[in-house]
């Protein structure tokens, strides 16, 4: 009996994985389609992954073994049905500043394979830990603000690091500023190849061209096939022109990456950055596909999947990667229906380097730059940040100063400078939130702000205030010093209701304040009053016995009801509202 309830258990847990739900409701009409948009998905997969490889500092034939690991490893256990994962532009500059500077003057590809791999492994871990714990929300961390600012200082960065590759020679910095002024000294040394400039800048004009008025066409691919024609055809290798030449033959062993103690800690940090990024990138890339298609976002097992992707990426000599918005939107154009679109991809790629492992010989190595300029082109929204700037000042001082972040500090300390801002914006809300006195408007029910109603009345000796925030330690004494003020205002008031309804929390530090600033309003006969406060914050000021001071008869369920109460006892009317003026 024991045993068949544990092959019960068994075979759910095992039915519990999204891979094989998904092969258990798989329908027969799906297959053509996933079969030809894995074909046509497999044509910027390639390009891409080997360009984005050699973005994060490691060797292009890394790009095409990670591919097809992540792939197989979302097919199993990713639940979205048309969700691609692959190496990331934006995941590229991060991966190079974690591993680049553990790697050292020697250069050593090898060493660089092996902490990309452990940096993959490590992402990994901390996704599904993640999952676990059930902390899809840290991706809430990063405002769209400041998200804006750190995309586009990631596009400029990447730009600015990809335009000598794309000119045919190289700059050794260690920052923006250091790549800026190295690329014109070289520029006016007169270090550009003419013939890699023309390759490099002719496949931008190709992409972008191909993909403003035949979206439907593959741009990368048709760049690619035409600049290894044209590397054939003018035999570029010969005219400076740096090819990517000869890839390994073959899939790569099961490798348990071998890094020195010493290295851990360097990974540990830009993991954590990296699977901050990537998880964001892949809960909206999540929520806007599922919305298309009907399925429900579990953000969760997303993580859960991404983990899966980059630990069989990691175990095979690859690297971090993430959800791609542009590769997805080809796999649906192209008639995706389910993840084996995925696997088909991952399938032609292991034949390619299996059958043909020669076929990009002859690719320029500024091709590839173009792939990566046309792609963090596609990261950078300068519309959005112009928007900022026209509808609130403050949000887009918090994505300019994400922008100079990642310019000025480097992606890493970017990407905390993004959090930290994020963080800190809310905080500052809660600490000067909005507060405001209501006043009455004719032929308008309820109590408004005086600052909308210019006009709006008040009763004699009575102040409505409202405080727009949970009442905390931060801004508790920000709430004092307004009330004071309007306690010492002329006339003066006898009792200052609350409109308390915003106040969904008080912390112990708010209600020592509280029962100080209430003695003290006492003295002076002053009366301070609450209006809708909610009953879990009610229950909380009778816990910390604020009833003491504050008479349970100045608490009211309605702010009518405090007026109404206020005008029995000392009847007090309203008036004419005042006269306007000018």
């Amino acid at each position: 009996m024991t045993t068949q309830r544990e092959s019960r258990g068994l075979l759910a847990r095992v039915r519990a994985v999204p891979g094989v739900r998904a092969v258990s409701s798989y329908r027969r009409e799906w297959l053509v389609k996933d079969l030809v948009a894995g074909v046509v998905l497999t044509t910027l997969l390639v390009p891409q992954g080997m360009a984005y490889a050699e973005l994060a500092g490691l060797p292009p034939i890394t790009g095409l073994y990670t591919t097809v690991l992540c792939l197989l490893g979302y097919a199993v256990c990713g639940p979205s049905r048309i969700l691609v994962l692959g190496p990331d532009s934006s995941l590229g500059p991060m991966i190079a500043a974690t591993v680049l500077p553990l790697v050292a003057a020697d250069g050593d590809p090898d060493r660089a394979v092996a902490l990309a791999s452990m940096l993959a492994l490590m992402v990994a871990a901390v996704m599904i830990l993640a999952s676990v714990a059930k902390l899809g929300f840290v991706a809430d961390l990063i405002s769209k603000p400041t998200m804006i600012g750190y995309m586009n200082g990631l596009a400029l960065t990447i730009l600015i690091g990809q335009l000598p590759k794309l000119l045919g020679f190289k700059v050794e910095a260690d920052s923006l500023l250091g790549e800026c002024a190295g690329f014109v000294r070289e520029l006016a040394d007169g270090a550009a190849v003419p013939a890699a400039a023309a390759v490099g800048c002719g496949g931008i004009a190709v992409i972008l061209v191909l993909q403003r008025f035949l979206p439907k066409v593959p741009a990368v691919l048709v760049m690619v096939v035409l600049a290894i024609a044209a590397a054939t055809a003018f035999d570029l290798g010969e005219r400076g022109v740096s090819l990517v030449g000869e890839l390994p033959e073959g899939f790569p062993p099961f490798t348990i990456p071998e890094i020195r103690l010493s290295d851990l800690v360097p990974l540990l940090g830009g993991a954590l950055g990296i699977a901050l990024v990537s998880l964001t990138d892949t809960i909206s890339n999540a929520s806007a596909f599922a919305a298309r298609t009907g399925q429900e976002v579990r953000g969760n097992q997303e993580m859960a999947g991404v983990g899966v992707a980059n630990l069989a990426a990691g175990l095979f000599q690859g690297f971090p990667v993430s959800t791609s918005g542009s590769r997805t939107a080809v796999a649906e154009r192209a008639g995706a229906r389910s993840q084996l679109t995925g696997v088909v991809g991952a399938a032609l790629i292991v034949l390619m380097l299996v059958l043909v492992p020669g076929l990009f010989r002859d690719l320029p190595q500024p091709a590839l730059a173009a792939v990566v300029i046309t792609a963090s082109l596609s990261l950078s929204d300068v519309p959005g940040a112009v928007r900022l700037w026209r509808q609130r000042r403050a949000e887009f001082l918090l994505c300019l100063a994400a922008f100079l972040g990642v310019a000025l500090l480097g992606v890493l300390p970017g990407i905390a400078v993004a959090v930290a801002l994020s963080v800190l914006n809310v905080f500052r809300r809660a600490w000067w939130p909005y507060n405001t006195v209501l006043g009455r408007v004719p032929d308008l029910e309820g109590y408004h702000d005086v600052r909308s109603y210019p006009r709006a009345g008040q009763l004699p000796g009575l102040v409505i205030y409202r405080f727009d925030a949970p009442l905390f330690f931060a801004n508790a004494r920000t709430f004092r010093d307004e009330v004071r003020r309007l306690a010492a205002a002329e006339p003066r008031p006898s009792w200052i209701v609350i409109a308390a309804e915003p106040m969904t929390d008080v912390d112990t530090t708010a209600a020592d304040v509280l029962e100080e600033l209430d003695e003290e309003l006492n003295a002076r006969h002053v009366h301070l009053v609450f209006a809708e406060l909610k009953d879990p914050v009610r229950r909380k000021i009778e816990r910390y016995g604020l009833t003491r001071t504050i008479d349970p008869g100045h608490f009211f369920p309605t702010v009518e009801s405090a007026v109404a109460a206020y005008r029995l006892r000392t009847g007090a009317d309203w008036g004419p509202p005042p006269a306007d003026e000018g």
